[in-house]
């Protein structure tokens, strides 16, 4: 995507979010928020390991107007969802279970004002085009928004990773899902035109430039996921075990050598799952070093052995999954770099793809995806962006 479309891109945006805010509000908005979405390269279920994730923020994102409010009101307009309205007050917030999309808003700003509690309500309209459960984190970016959108409703004093511990705190113990740190820092704190390589322990990290003439080119096979519902929070008790087992708050801490040392001591599907972790941490360094060198073919080699590594030591791609990383690999071969990405059981695939590659790529997943595995394919050509704090 040019720079010209992402700028009419992000136009169309605010020219919608402004417009329903009017027909809902009978007034024009105070201010337009923006939090991106991201897709993560390399390094997945590492970073509730204290590991090493390379994501990038993307241009589909979520979208808010606002308006501040004198009273501790919150009235929502969600334009993408069924049940679209959501009207709570910040005294008495609580989870709902039947309109599941208002608890992101509800746990971001419970957790919100445990630093801030002297906010008050606000009238918000949201719009995204983030694909809800392909793994594309469309929940950090509604809850990155959600505070950046706070942050400049209230001038709070708000950086991007302390809005990163917000969102994901959030996600914890309000929904329910026990994520890592990367899908909220990324939405955060993302470089435009960069993948950053996160390390989620520390919270600190580096940027690497994405070559100029490669593509973000995602997939999603629309087999739907969630998260919650998943085995992911299953996943990560099970490296909690071995972590455990090795005296060590997190994987971050074992090495390879060390777990194969204690095979015959660890429950064999633990083993896998350990395996997996410690193995993708080096591939998510080794990655940025090849995009710092832009060497492709060591970043092909890394992905093509992350998406093995999920398949058959994690366990969360599925086989509609695995054709779609089949099928791009077979065009790109080392001249790019395709795997699963996001939480798994579904979701999306990324592929690293030059620009003049693109039209074969797309040719390959039409021609044969839907013929094959009987679901349509959505396909998304993706820059890398700047986050909502940076």
């Amino acid at each position: 995507m040019t720079q010209i479309n992402l700028a009419q891109q992000n136009v169309e945006q605010k020219e919608l979010v402004q417009q329903l805010f009017e027909q809902q509000f009978k007034r024009s908005a105070e201010l337009i928020a923006h939090a991106p979405g991201r897709v993560n390269l390399i390094g997945d279920h590492t970073d509730y390991n204290d590991g090493f994730v390379l994501p990038a923020a993307i241009n589909y994102g979520t979208t808010i107007a606002a308006s501040a409010r004198k009273d501790k009101v919150i009235k929502v307009y969600a334009h993408d969802c069924e049940q679209q309205t959501s009207e709570f007050t910040l005294n008495e917030i609580s989870f709902d279970q039947d309109m599941m999309w208002s608890n992101y808003v509800k746990g971001t700003l419970q957790a919100l004002m445990k630093t801030h509690p002297e906010i008050n309500g606000a009238n918000l309209v949201v719009t995204g085009d983030v694909p809800q459960g392909a793994g594309l984190s469309s929940s950090a970016s509604f809850e990155i928004a959600i505070l950046k959108t706070f942050a400049q409703l209230y001038h709070l004093e708000l950086d991007g990773i302390s809005a990163a511990l917000i969102g994901q705190q959030a996600e914890n113990n309000f929904v329910g899902c026990n994520c890592g740190i990367m899908d909220q820092l990324i939405s955060a704190m993302g470089q435009q035109d960069h993948a950053m390589l996160l390390d989620c322990r520390s919270l600190s990290f580096e940027d690497a430039p994405i070559p100029d003439n490669f593509t973000l080119f995602i997939v999603n096979s629309n087999v739907k996921r969630g998260l919650v519902d998943s085995a992911y929070n299953l996943r990560r008790e099970q490296c909690e075990q071995v972590a455990k087992f090795f005296g060590v708050s997190a994987l971050r801490d074992v090495t390879l050598e060390q777990l194969s040392s204690a095979k015959e001591q660890i429950d064999p599907v633990f083993f896998k799952r350990a395996r997996h972790v410690i193995s993708e941490n080096a591939r998510a360094i080794i990655t940025l070093k090849a995009l710092k060198n832009n060497d492709i073919e060591k970043i092909s080699i890394a992905m093509k052995e992350s998406h093995i590594s999920l398949r058959d030591d994690f366990e969360v791609t599925t086989k509609e999954m695995d054709g779609l990383v089949e099928m791009i690999d077979s065009v790109l071969g080392v001249e790019g770099g395709v795997r699963m990405t996001g939480g798994g059981f579904g979701g999306c695939i990324v592929a690293l793809v030059p620009t003049s590659m693109v039209e074969q790529v797309k040719d390959v997943v039409n021609s044969r995806y839907e013929k094959e595995f009987g679901l349509s394919p959505s396909i998304y050509l993706c820059i890398a962006t700047q986050g909502a704090f940076r």
